[in-house]
């Protein structure tokens, strides 16, 4: 998982014109619940904002490409959730991992609507949260409200926290003496990566 995830930054920093169209994707699959647990789109979003903050990209496509992405994403999830209901719990990934719909729902009774926006910052029920909002049958203007709002606060912080690590660890490398401590920075990062992605099941280790 870790090789496809470098492969696809790499590809970005050599394709730079094609920033804002992969970005779409990789949020629209972040955020649709059944491809969320098969790419690791914030790993790749994070990526994507090291490397505009160490001046290869500009941020701002990564970001404008992110949003709508995202909003589709969340809205498709939305949609199957309303049109197949409490059914979905007997369909894949749902029916091998019922704990997934299981915290979506507690997720969703304890904040409401609410949820939609605050679920995007959390991983373990990211992606799910729309299509439990779906099941639920809650208000579509109010979810499109909390789905559009979210995401452009969503994006941004994403890429512009992938951003600042690019920058510093940019700045420690050009300075003389701070390559170690540059490198320690990366390590950290990476580590806290792994950690997430084997928190969302990405990689193995429960």
């Amino acid at each position: 998982m870790e090789e496809g995830v470098q492969a696809v930054i790499d590809f970005i920093a050599a394709h730079a014109l094609l920033a804002a169209p992969i970005m779409f994707a990789v949020a629209f699959a972040e955020s649709l619940a059944f491809l969320s647990l098969l790419v690791p789109g914030w790993a790749i979003m994070v990526g994507a904002g090291a490397l505009a903050g160490s001046g290869v990209l500009d941020p701002w496509p990564v970001v404008l490409g992110a949003i709508p992405g995202a909003v589709l994403g969340d809205s498709l999830s939305y949609w199957i959730g309303r049109r197949f209901g409490p059914s979905l719990s007997n369909v894949w990934p749902f029916r091998g991992r019922p704990e997934l719909l299981a915290k979506g729902h507690a997720f969703f009774q304890r904040w409401g609507g609410m949820s939609v926006a605050l679920g995007r910052f959390f991983g373990p029920v990211r992606a799910v949260i729309p299509l439990v909002a779906g099941i639920m049958e809650m208000p579509r203007r109010q979810f499109w409200i909390w789905n559009v709002a979210s995401a452009f606060v969503w994006a941004p912080v994403v890429v512009f926290s992938g951003a600042a690590l690019g920058a510093v660890a940019e700045a420690l490398w050009s300075t003389p003496g701070w390559g170690l401590v540059a490198l320690a920075l990366t390590t950290a990062a990476v580590l806290a990566a792994l950690w997430a992605a084997r928190r969302r099941g990405w990689i193995g280790g429960g």
